[in-house]
């Protein structure tokens, strides 16, 4: 299967292949939060933790968290990592 050329058409093209199999309507997904949550923990904790905390962050909603929460929380946990003398 070929993609588009652009970045963002292969993101929203592999998200829509990935979520019809598993059965997960487009209106469920947050993607600029999840993209956005993801590239913060990579940058700030390490890129391997970044797949974790998605895979933690749908587990939480799965289990009736709202996803915005659920964000919030993995945000100020990533924030509380970094430390207070952290700078861009």
């Amino acid at each position: 299967m070929r993609f588009s050329q652009t970045h963002a058409g292969v993101l929203d093209e592999w998200t829509r292949l990935a979520a019809e199999e598993l059965g997960v309507s487009p209106d469920e997904l947050d993607k600029k939060a999840l993209v956005s949550l993801a590239r913060c923990v990579a940058r700030d904790v390490g890129g391997t933790a970044a797949p974790l905390a998605c895979y933690l962050l749908g587990i939480a909603v799965g289990r009736g968290m709202p996803l915005s929460e659920a964000v919030s929380r993995v945000s100020t946990v990533v924030e509380r990592w970094r430390g207070p003398d952290w700078a861009d």
